[in-house]
């Protein structure tokens, strides 16, 4: 299905290459003239942050390499195209040269064009010692850049001429008769796939979806890939359109955890512009991508964004991982446009909580993610935890309980509570409670004084005990989060019999009106408190950081009172 959906991607999409063709960033053309004389070499490069990117062009689909020498049609390596190497391996460069001028020569004699006759007579002449003198030469010859002809006067490259166009358009394949599995209908088998290229941590010449090594996997003397046989036209559709969407400068992929994830739908749709801004860090130049995004999308019943046909259109989530010299799926995820927008809107409601005005409305997956990976690092994030919290927000799942310890595992060992570590806490919980028989009471955006739960109520005692130590004792290094906040959250029991004692000793200490607030606030946390519990579970635990969390917003709420409930 995977495979399918992106062929349909690419029927669609008709600025994608056609068969026979790609798009490959090539940074140095050589330009020369009819006559085979060496004009200049331009730098297609720009810089993008701190480094260049060279420009992309259509140009014929490159050949499957292996260890094996084979030649590009008119555009490769410097070594293939020039015969040049600084790596002193002269003999097997002159191979590869031989090769791209064979199939130069092959071109040439199917039809008389001038610009592929101008680089014969280019290769063969003294004419190309000249690229020597050029500037760019050293750099070109060092990093056996990528290489392609441009003819002097014409805005196109050389393979993109008309009757050279034509030629690789028209192509014929003496490959066997297959029936395709992802079409069903007859097409020329397709041995080896293009690689797929783009996915963060593969192998950067690429890797497969669909390949086949070893004796172990073919079956029915069936070999490679004639275990999964699919024609030349899917194989291209598919590899073509997944390409353009794992590209750098693609609007339609993410990154989650260590899964390259691409999104797209049958046909065009809201959701497909704005997923990448909804989900993704917004750009240093843009920080209110986000926000612009998540607001059209909570106005979108009122707008009706929806309320045509196209909220029925199919929309995919496709998340792909690195695998040795193949490409793992992590998740792949259907449904509609108009289903996923509700449960994406469901999700930010689920995090919405309380937060200080400097901090942002709505937090990226990436930040959510990385406030429970182990000092603050992407590479931290397990595995399969990005991949089961994105199925769960899109397919309306309870987010998985690995994230919640997670979270709860991060604010013990660093022993402070952040926003996106509550947000996400709150959402897991009432998650849980909504699928549960449980009578638990939902946990609020802001401060709950209905909430009863003895995790959460001996969260905001401690929250207030600290702020009492805090006023009472301006200046201190270490609070009594940083030297009891593990124990007070997992055995309540063990630890505040001992801080309730403390409290009277730095309540001595404050203002008379300080002093009755805080007396005041104590006893009707202690209210529904009869014995400090024993132990708390790992859902209490998360209860007790958001107790904890809501109180301490709290008292820096000026403009509410802190007994006001969501």
């Amino acid at each position: 299905m995977i495979l399918q959906a992106l062929c349909k991607y690419y029927e669609r999409k008709p600025d994608l290459p056609r068969p026979g063709f790609e798009i490959k960033p090539i940074p140095f053309i050589i330009e020369i003239n009819a006559d085979g004389r060496f004009v200049q070499i331009e730098d297609t490069r720009t810089m993008t942050g701190k480094k260049k990117i060279a420009r992309s062009f259509l140009v014929p689909q490159g050949v499957k390499k292996t260890s094996g020498i084979a030649a590009n049609p008119l555009w490769d390596t410097t070594e293939y195209v020039l015969g040049v190497t600084s790596t002193g391996k002269p003999e097997r460069v002159q191979e590869q040269h031989a090769a791209f001028l064979a199939k130069l020569e092959g071109l040439a004699n199917e039809i008389n064009d001038v610009g592929l006759n101008a680089i014969c007579t280019f290769l063969h002449s003294p004419e190309k010692e000249r690229l020597e003198n050029n500037p760019l030469w050293s750099e070109i010859r060092d990093t056996n850049s990528i290489l392609t002809f441009r003819l002097s006067g014409d805005k196109e490259l050389v393979c993109q001429r008309p009757a050279v166009y034509t030629l690789f358009e028209n192509a014929s394949t003496e490959a066997e008769k297959i029936i395709c599995l992802i079409t069903g209908k007859p097409d020329h088998f397709e041995r080896l796939h293009t690689a797929i290229k783009g996915v963060w941590g593969a192998q950067t010449s690429g890797a497969n979806i669909v390949s086949f090594n070893k004796e172990a996997f073919n079956s029915f003397a069936k070999e490679q890939g004639a275990n999964a046989p699919v024609g030349k036209h899917a194989a291209f559709a598919y590899t073509t359109a997944l390409n353009h969407l794992l590209s750098r400068e693609s609007t339609q992929r993410i990154q989650v955890g260590d899964a390259s994830t691409v999104f797209w739908s049958e046909q065009s749709s809201p959701l497909e512009d704005s997923f990448a801004s909804i989900f993704d860090e917004p750009p240093k130049d843009d920080p209110a991508r986000q926000t612009r995004a998540i607001e059209a999308l909570f106005k979108s019943p009122e707008t009706g964004t929806f309320s045509n046909e196209g909220g029925d259109t199919p929309f995919y989530v496709l998340g792909l991982a690195p695998n040795a010299a193949r490409i793992s799926v992590r998740f792949w995820l259907t449904g509609t446009a108009a289903g996923m927008s509700q449960r994406i809107r469901r999700h930010f409601e689920d995090l919405k909580i309380v937060h200080a005005s400097f901090e942002k409305p709505y937090l990226s997956l990436f930040r959510l993610l990385v406030s429970t990976a182990a000092q603050g690092k992407s590479e931290n994030i397990p595995p399969n935890l990005a991949g089961d919290f994105m199925r769960a927000i899109l397919e309306g799942l309870p987010y998985p309980q690995t994230l919640l310890a997670a979270a709860v595992r991060r604010i013990r060992a660093e022993r402070e509570i952040t926003c996106p570590r509550a947000s996400l806490i709150k959402a897991c919980l009432n998650r849980q409670a909504h699928r549960s028989s449980s009578q638990e009471k939902e946990i609020t955006v802001s401060l709950d004084n209905s909430n009863t739960n003895p995790g959460y109520r001996t969260g905001r005692l401690f929250a207030a005990l600290e702020k009492i130590q805090e006023e009472s004792s301006p200046g201190l290094n270490a609070t009594i989060r940083d030297r009891f906040y593990g124990a007070a959250s997992s055995t309540p029991v063990t630890v505040f019999a001992n801080l309730m004692k403390l409290k009277n000793h730095h309540l001595a200490k404050l203002e008379e009106g300080r002093k009755r607030f805080f007396e005041k606030l104590i006893g009707e946390i202690m209210a529904s408190i009869s014995d400090f519990p024993a132990h708390l579970n790992l859902a209490d635990q998360g209860r007790f950081a958001i107790g904890y969390y809501h109180q301490r917003q709290a008292f820096f709420t000026k403009s509410e009172p802190a007994n006001k409930g969501e």
